[in-house]
């Protein structure tokens, strides 16, 4: 890494920060077997891309790729690996097999009569199951899926209640054990819980077994999986019981291949997540615009919001590198169910005056034509000057960054590519901060200092 080269990089992005932002739009296409994407990007332009991009070389970004996928000590701060992405690759045996982990499992709830699969999770045993199990529910599904986060008696008797005299099963997700709202929830289950009709997934068996588990009623993960990297390992399984999990898997070890591949497509895919980022960190650290809203126009994608939210603000909500040319980290990330959000916050958006950024995700379909239109419009509208009326009041502001994600078919393998592709634009934007999206000290002191409230 040459200090002078970087200064000097820094010194071309305040000089394009100085100028005034322009109307002109960089668009930039890409097109796969699982999405379409198309930038709608106004003040950013392909010289901004072209100083990003030196930026990235001079950081060796690469080899920061390369690592990861390698199984190097990426993950600085804890002193281990990154391993979730072995659970998308081909070849996974043994420890990230997600097949074979969860055969004797689904099989074990599929013949045990089973009316209700109840999950106990919060942040990434939570969003990430609870993501899958709404994109994948079908009308004909045999069993009935519930998530409790806890710790609020409340939530926990307003599914368990009506439940009491059913046929449950109950999936404990915690990666420590030591998460506080899941073991409250499991001492309020009490004899409700046996030893056949409960599992947990975790990366303490220790821990589980001292908490009454059955040795075969466990399911073990290693500690290179974060938590909010976790949608990809057996986390999930409840996801896995009624569909073909593998394709999910599939979609995500495509996005994977195309990462470190050196095909044209491959390269195309690369410049597509650059994009993504570069933009990302320009709009965020020199044009102010520290806020990003996440719209699905999909009611299968309504909790993927919340899924990205913490995807990428526990991964780069981190003080900013002493070394590093950039003083904001992660832009703050909000949104929800597109058609929703239309009618509660866009008003803000449209004719307010916070400078945002827009994620906007959809799927066309012959069934509800409106979403996509809603989609697209919204897009057109957040980032193009289009006169609704000649009455001012009525006018918005159309100077927003757009980045418009289309889903070809709103199946498992898109939204592991999908996925896949989002962890990608997170990595990428850590190496370039210079930063570890893999700890989250700030989550562990919210929990250290509620025992000491309780204590």
């Amino acid at each position: 890494m040459n200090k002078k080269s970087i200064q000097k990089i820094h010194s071309s992005l305040k000089n394009l920060e100085k100028t005034q932002p322009t109307n002109k739009k960089f668009s930039f296409k890409f097109e796969s077997n699982f999405l379409n994407y198309q930038s709608h990007l106004r003040d950013f332009s392909s010289e901004h891309y072209k100083i990003f991009d030196q930026l990235y070389s001079e950081l060796d970004i690469r080899r920061s790729i390369d690592d990861l996928f390698a199984g190097r000590e990426v993950n600085n701060t804890e002193k281990r690996a990154a391993l979730h992405h072995q659970y998308r690759q081909d070849s996974t045996e043994g420890d990230f097999n997600f097949k074979k982990i969860t055969k004797p499992f689904i099989q074990m709830i599929n013949k045990g009569g089973f009316a209700n699969i109840i999950t106990f999770g919060i942040g990434g045993s939570y969003e990430g199951p609870k993501l899958l199990q709404e994109f994948t529910q079908k009308s004909s599904a045999k069993l009935n899926y519930y998530f409790i986060s806890g710790p609020d008696k409340d939530e926990f008797n307003s599914v368990m209640k009506p439940l009491a005299d059913k046929k449950n099963f109950y999936i404990f997700s915690s990666k420590s054990l030591s998460t506080d709202e899941t073991l409250t929830c499991l001492k309020w289950l009490g004899s409700k819980r046996t030893t056949k009709n409960s599992i947990v997934v975790t990366a303490n068996p220790k821990k589980a077994r001292s908490l009454g588990f059955l040795e075969n009623n466990i399911i073990p993960f290693l500690e290179t999986v974060g938590g909010r990297y976790s949608i990809w390992s057996p986390i999930s399984l409840s996801a896995a019981i009624e569909s073909n999990f593998s394709e999910f898997l599939k979609g995500g070890a495509a996005a994977d291949k195309m990462l470190l591949g050196d095909s044209r497509e491959d390269r195309k895919y690369q410049k597509f997540i650059k994009v993504l980022v570069f933009s990302d960190l320009w709009f965020s650290n020199f044009r102010n615009k520290k806020n990003r809203v996440v719209l699905s126009y999909s009611w299968k994608l309504r909790s993927l919001a919340n899924y990205i939210q913490q995807l990428e603000m526990e991964s780069l909500g981190k003080n900013p590198n002493l070394n590093s040319i950039f003083q904001e980290t992660g832009q703050s990330v909000f949104g929800g169910f597109g058609s929703t959000a239309q009618h509660s916050y866009f008003q803000l958006l449209h004719q307010g005056t916070s400078e945002f950024c827009a994620d906007i995700i959809y799927s066309k379909s012959s069934d509800s034509p409106l979403l996509s239109a809603q989609a697209q419009g919204q897009s057109s509208l957040f980032s193009s000057e289009i006169k609704i009326s000649k009455n001012p009041l009525e006018q918005t502001n159309s100077n927003s960054p757009v980045n418009l994600f289309h889903l070809n078919t709103l199946s498992l393998s898109s939204l592991g590519f999908l996925l896949a592709t989002w962890e990608h634009r997170v990595f990428l934007t850590a190496s370039m901060l210079q930063i570890n999206p893999f700890d989250q000290y700030g989550v562990a002191a919210g929990k250290a200092v509620a025992k000491k409230f309780l204590s």
